[in-house]
């Protein structure tokens, strides 16, 4: 696919600003129709350019989701990447964290073709460095980086190498070992998952029986912070159809789990996360502020950091809370991808993965099920009764959303009001977006999507009925306002 030629592109913040292609809570994202080979290619110049000033490399590792733009995009990259003179690994279709492991093992950068979980119109780029996921400094230097002229040129990607996958699946039995899940029965929600034929070979090979479900030639874009009301019904169909001990799926690039009980119900990722990190026996936690306050509550961890929405933001603080002297330290989101920052005591082998991994999770979660006979709606009966709900409105401009955040976070009784609802504010958190804690306990919290056009609301209370309630009431005010 030609690109369509660009003006005035002497640094990467031009070619933002003429494509739209910006970055957001986790790497590059733009339109499929926005991202050209030539804004590829400025995106891989930059990450490579800024990358050098710390690391001497000769390999980039490549890796695509299943989105039908992905190969396209990839191909224009490692196009680039062979200009200047590197050899491209092409991992093939593999989730985001087993590129970043397998680059992080062979200290060489990564790039990540992926959307995520954003519609397919969209896609985007992760980009890795040796050590792991780039910082928001790294961010701001690529914007800087000036940039080479930009060439267009036909290009095939090299054959697949099948290391990356075979690392990952390696990292998961070291950790168990062999038939360690043997008398489990689990169904793999396969749909178009870039993990949906790694995810049953790994447990199955750990002894589990596997059961695959509705696989999908069209994308598909879950969202784990948001499940759907389909997918739903789903879960305690198939649960009750096959009698299950859970149902395992994840987000389109497989850094983000979704993970049913027996019963069939959908786990939120912040218990997902609370409960590894108990399993993993971590002192030392990086969140978002979107968590569930149960984190604290649970009394499990010396120190929980709330930071901004976004991986790199976790990523960050971890780093920060290991220059204090923690050994045990870990972060995760509310969408359930967990960040390993440290070894592990009880498991040495488990090398740190400073990026979000849908595989540790579920992992830890179905070994604690085992090890303590007990279902997983028992293991999340164990901790603080906090329920978070959260869904979305989808074609929102991100301006628009900041400003109406904006104004009620200098009147957030406003936003109350504004909301329809009968509560008085407690505490207000600008941290990202505006968390508004009311005196009755309950949470509301509304940020503008760093990924998409779309207005995110959060919100927790003491019962789940409330809390999906809450949410659906909040979002249909902000439908009229």
């Amino acid at each position: 696919m030609a690109a369509t030629s660009m003006t005035n592109v002497n640094d990467l913040r031009a070619v933002m600003q003429q494509s739209g292609v910006a970055f957001g809570t986790s790497g590059a994202r733009g339109l499929v129709s926005a991202m050209t080979d030539e804004v590829c290619a400025a995106y891989t110049q930059a990450f490579v350019a800024t990358v050098k000033q710390g690391f001497d490399f000769k390999q980039v590792a490549i890796a695509t989701d299943l989105r039908p733009s992905s190969v396209r995009i990839a191909t224009a990259c490692a196009h680039q990447l062979s200009q200047m003179g590197l050899e491209v690994i092409y991992c093939g279709a593999v989730p985001t964290p087993a590129l970043a492991l397998f680059a992080q093992s062979q200290r060489i950068p990564g790039i990540m073709v992926t959307g995520s979980h954003i519609p397919f119109d969209r896609n985007g780029l992760k980009f890795y460095r040796p050590d792991g996921e780039i910082t928001k400094a790294d961010e701001a230097a690529m914007l800087a980086c000036p940039l080479q002229p930009l060439v267009h040129a036909d290009a095939a990607l090299l054959p697949e190498s099948p290391l990356a996958k075979n690392n990952y699946i390696e990292r998961y039995k070291d950790l168990l070992g062999e038939g360690a899940l043997s008398g489990f029965k689990l169904a793999i929600y396969q749909h178009s998952s870039v993990g949906r034929d790694l995810m049953p070979q790994l447990f199955s090979e750990l002894g589990a029986e596997v059961i695959c479900l509705e696989r999908s030639d069209t994308f598909v874009p879950i969202d784990t912070e948001a499940v759907s009301a389909e997918d739903t019904q789903k879960g305690l169909a198939w649960a009750a159809q096959h009698q299950v001990d859970a149902i395992i799926s994840t987000d389109g690039d497989g850094d983000r789990p979704l993970m049913s009980d027996e019963k069939g119900q959908w786990l939120r990722g912040d218990i997902v996360g609370l409960l590894t990190a108990q399993a993993l026996k971590i002192t030392h936690l990086a969140v978002p502020v979107s968590c569930n306050t149960a984190i604290e509550a649970s009394g499990l961890f010396q120190h929980v950091s709330r930071t901004r929405i976004g991986s790199p933001y976790v990523i960050a603080e971890m780093e920060a809370l290991q220059k204090t002297g923690a050994q045990s330290v870990a972060g995760f989101e509310a969408n359930g991808g967990f960040l390993l920052g440290s070894t592990v005591a009880d498991h040495p082998s488990l090398l740190p993965l400073p990026t979000r991994d849908a595989v540790l999770p579920v992992v830890c979660l179905l070994a604690q099920s085992k090890q303590q006979h007990k279902p997983l709606s028992a293991l999340v009966a164990g901790l603080p009764q906090r329920y978070t709900a959260s869904d979305r409105l989808q074609n929102v401009a991100t301006e628009k959303s900041k400003a109406l955040i904006e104004g009620w976070s200098v009147a957030p009784a406003q936003m109350l009001a504004a909301l329809s609802l009968n509560e008085t504010v407690a505490t207000v958190d600008t941290t990202d977006g505006l968390r508004v804690t009311c005196r009755s306990g309950n949470i509301i919290h509304l940020r503008p999507s760093g990924n998409a056009p779309e207005l995110r609301c959060y919100v927790e209370t003491a019962t789940m009925a409330t809390s999906t309630q809450l949410v659906k009431s909040v979002l249909e005010q902000l439908v009229k306002i």
